[in-house]
């Protein structure tokens, strides 16, 4: 009787899986009809116009340390993108060759339509290689689809909601913020300054160095400059609020990532303690990862980084949630001139942006580098993200083997936050 009540169980476990009930061999084909009718129908998205299909994907590493990415098209035109996950340059190479498989063959207009395949067609979702492979090919297909049409990608988002785009650039002494001040910069961000790495529990000596460096910055910058201060993810919680506190007379624009971004609840803690903006994203992944953010009130600039958290696509939805919780989007950059170029398509076209951070305005890699004004770069006009590579300026910057720092407790040799 067990043996039959078993057989019996095991038998209506496996019909369960057909609700017709119908033979394996006829449920398998009437799967496989329903697989290929639903991509006949996917690929009908493109609407009218003329054919476009996807050839080729031809990733490019460029010095420093960044992933150019190359959609190529059989019409011609070619999509630019960067899919970089820093450090795993190899890995995220490797990522985007995966989705070649989906992608070639493909009209690449469909942009909403790929992301969602790209993304859930993989059963493992979200992650730091997945969504950046994802983001630079979704820049790329933005790219393309402004170019087929002759308009830039904010153009396609709704239009224009400013004329130019603020920027910000990376200064960590008073002769920087001089450097930068004379390119046109307003609106600059450093780290704390320090000798080490901080520990979990700091001296007074320790937190003056830090509060003493950020008001020479604002000495040098003036009180009509803004000022970010860039914790890294890499303070305790208890350090990160002695240093908040020293740094509140001198006013920086925002504090980012003063703790690890994945303690959500004690940044939370943190930001209900203080007057000043806490600003986290640069390692946070799709509107999921946001989503708690927001909820509970951990942060009220959001920085999400275009080339690690979806894309145009993906985080476009990320500042109408953020619009939605009064907060606003600096979008995170320390990347290459194609992800500029991303974000400021992204800036022109969302309400609650804040500022737009770079370490490149294409100098040395675009034919026409970016350039600022009184703070601002003027809203792109080019079609799709705007921007040509200069193959000659980059010939002798292809190719590299950048690694992440390994940083070691100056006092005992064990492994800390860089």
């Amino acid at each position: 009787m067990l043996g039959t009540a078993g057989g019996a169980a095991g038998l209506g476990a496996f019909a369960a899986q057909d609700p017709y009930n119908r033979p394996r061999d006829e449920a398998d084909e009437n799967d496989s009809r329903g697989v290929v009718r639903g991509r006949q129908l996917a690929e009908s998205f493109a609407g009218s116009g003329e054919r476009i299909r996807i050839t080729r994907l031809e990733t490019i590493l460029v010095k420093p340390r960044w992933l150019f990415l190359k959609v190529h098209t059989d019409a011609g035109i070619v999509g630019l993108g960067e899919p970089i996950v820093e450090g795993r340059a190899e890995t995220c190479i490797a990522a985007v060759k995966e989705l070649e498989g989906y992608l070639i063959g493909k009209d690449p207009r469909p942009v909403a339509h790929h992301w969602q395949a790209m993304y859930r067609h993989a059963f493992y979702r979200g992650g730091p290689v997945l969504t950046s492979a994802i983001s630079g090919i979704d820049q790329a297909l933005w790219d393309i689809k402004g170019k087929a049409l002759g308009v830039p990608v904010y153009e396609l988002l709704g239009g224009p909601t400013r004329s130019r785009i603020r920027v910000y650039a990376h200064a960590g002494s008073p002769e920087a913020i001089q450097r930068s001040k004379a390119q046109g910069f307003t609106a600059f961000k450093t780290g704390p300054r320090k000798d080490r790495p901080a520990r979990i529990v700091e001296n007074p000596a320790f937190v003056r160095k830090v509060a003493d460096g950020f008001a020479t910055l604002r000495e040098a910058a003036g009180d009509d400059a803004d000022i970010g201060i860039d914790f890294h993810g890499a303070i305790s919680p208890q350090t990160a609020k002695l240093l908040i506190k020293a740094l509140e007379p001198y006013q920086p624009m925002f504090i980012e990532e003063p703790v690890a971004c994945q303690n959500v609840d004690v940044m939370a803690e943190i930001a209900r303690g203080t007057h000043l903006p806490i600003a986290t994203g640069e390692r946070i992944f799709t509107k999921w990862g946001f989503r708690e953010i927001l909820e509970k009130g951990a942060a009220s600039i959001l920085q999400p980084d275009l080339c690690h958290a979806g894309g145009i696509t993906e985080t476009r939805l990320i500042a109408g949630m953020a619009e939605s919780y009064y907060a606003a989007i600096a979008p995170h950059n320390p990347l290459g001139p194609i992800s500029l170029a991303a974000g400021l398509q992204l800036a022109a076209s969302i309400p609650n942006f804040l500022c737009q951070e770079q370490v490149s305005l294409g100098d040395g890699y675009l034919k026409e580098p970016f350039r600022v004004v009184d703070g601002y770069i003027d809203l792109p006009r080019g079609p799709g993200l705007g921007i040509e590579l200069d193959e000659d300026a980059m010939a002798d910057k292809i190719g590299h083997e950048w690694t992440n720092p390994e940083s070691y407790d100056v006092f005992d040799g064990s492994v800390v936050d860089w």
